[in-house]
C-alpha cells in the first residue's frame, strides 16, 4: 500500500498539470486536476477517448460535491445510502470552473461520485479538489483492475502512480442521472433494485445517455471477437465460463457468485485475449438479474452492441 509520502507526491503532480494512476474500489482510474482543461485534454490523449464522452468528478464526501453539483431530495438520499462507494450521480452543474467544459464534454450537468478506496479518499484529501479519473485503460478496451494491468495501458502517461492492490469490485461505477425522472445510465454494483427502493422506477436511459461515460457501442473491448450466451465454444475459442458453464479456459465463478464475476471479468478478457491461437472468446450466459446487469452491459459493449 502507498505510503503517505507517495500520495503527497501523487497531490503536487496533479496540481501541476500531470496525471496519476489512481486505485478505486471499481477500477484503476487515469486521475487529473478536473478544472484544468490542460490536464484533462492530457487524460483524453492518453486514452485516445473521444471528446464528446464525458468525465466524472471524484470528490472526498458529498460536501464537495455540492460545491459541483445541485442537489435535490434524491440525489441527497442516494448519496447518503451509497456514499462513499461505486455510484455517479449525473446533475445540473453548479461549478463550470471546479471542472471545466472539456471534463464535461460541454453539457449542463456534472457526474459526480465519492469513491471508497482508502488511496483515492487520501489522495483527494491531500490535493483539495475534484478529479476526473476515467479507468486507465486505452479508451474502448477492457478496464484495467490491477496495478500491472493500469500500468501496461496508460502508466507512460503518468507522472505518478499508486499502486492500491486488485480493485474489490472490478466494474465500474452505477451512474444515475437526476435530471427529471430518475435514469439509470450506467448499471453497476449499486443496483437497479437499490436505486429504486429509494427513488422509485428508473426511466430508461436514452434520453440522458449522452450524459454518461461508458455509453459507446463499442467499449470495454478485448482485440479479440466476443461472442456471449455460448453454451458450447468452438474449438479456437477461448472460453469464459460461468458456474455449472466450466471446461477449459476461464470460470468467471465456478460458484455463480456474480460480486466474484464482476471483479475477474476484465482481468479475464484480458487473459482470455493473449491466448495463442485463439480466433475469438466464448462467453457462457450470465442471469441478467442484479450484478448480472451490469456484467452483462459490459459485455454486450465488449462485443459491440449498445444493448
Amino acid at each position: 500500500m502507498d505510503t503517505p509520502a507517495d500520495i503527497a507526491t501523487a497531490a503536487v503532480a496533479l496540481k501541476a498539470g500531470g496525471l496519476v494512476i489512481l486505485p478505486t474500489e471499481t477500477v484503476y482510474g487515469l486521475a487529473a486536476d478536473a478544472g484544468n482543461a490542460h490536464a484533462v485534454a492530457k487524460v483524453y490523449e492518453a486514452k485516445g477517448r473521444p471528446a464528446f464522452n464525458p468525465l466524472i468528478a471524484h470528490v472526498a464526501d458529498v460536501a464537495a460535491a455540492r460545491r459541483l453539483a445541485v442537489f435535490d431530495d434524491r440525489a441527497e438520499e442516494l448519496a447518503a445510502a451509497f456514499w462513499p462507494g461505486p455510484l455517479t450521480l449525473v446533475l445540473p452543474v453548479a461549478d463550470t470552473a471546479a471542472v471545466c467544459d472539456l471534463a464535461r464534454a460541454g453539457l449542463d450537468t456534472v457526474a459526480v461520485r465519492s469513491p471508497a478506496h482508502p488511496v483515492a479518499h487520501a489522495l483527494l484529501a491531500a490535493f483539495g479538489g475534484p478529479l476526473v479519473a476515467p479507468s486507465a485503460n486505452s479508451s474502448g478496451r477492457p478496464s484495467p483492475t490491477t496495478f500491472a494491468d493500469a500500468m501496461a495501458e496508460t502508466g507512460s502517461a503518468a507522472a505518478a502512480t499508486l499502486d492500491g492492490g486488485p480493485c474489490q469490485i472490478g466494474l465500474e461505477s452505477t451512474v444515475v442521472a437526476l435530471l427529471d425522472r430518475p435514469r439509470l445510465l450506467r448499471p453497476g454494483a449499486v443496483t437497479r433494485s437499490q436505486i429504486e427502493a429509494l427513488v422509485g422506477p428508473l426511466a430508461e436511459a436514452e434520453a440522458d445517455a449522452k450524459r454518461s461515460p461508458g455509453r459507446l457501442a463499442r467499449h470495454y473491448a478485448p482485440n479479440l471477437p466476443l461472442r456471449l450466451n455460448v453454451e458450447d465454444p468452438r474449438a479456437d475459442e477461448v472460453w469464459l465460463g460461468f458456474g455449472r458453464h466450466g471446461g477449459a479456459g476461464f470460470n468467471l465463478s465456478a460458484d455463480g457468485d456474480l460480486a466474484e464475476a464482476a471483479a475477474n471479468l476484465f482481468a479475464y478478457l484480458r487473459a482470455a485475449d493473449l491466448s495463442l491461437g485463439a480466433a475469438g472468446i466464448a462467453v457462457a450466459p450470465i442471469p441478467d438479474t442484479g450484478l448480472g446487469e451490469a456484467i452483462n452491459d459490459r459485455l454486450r459493449r465488449a462485443a459491440g452492441f449498445v444493448g
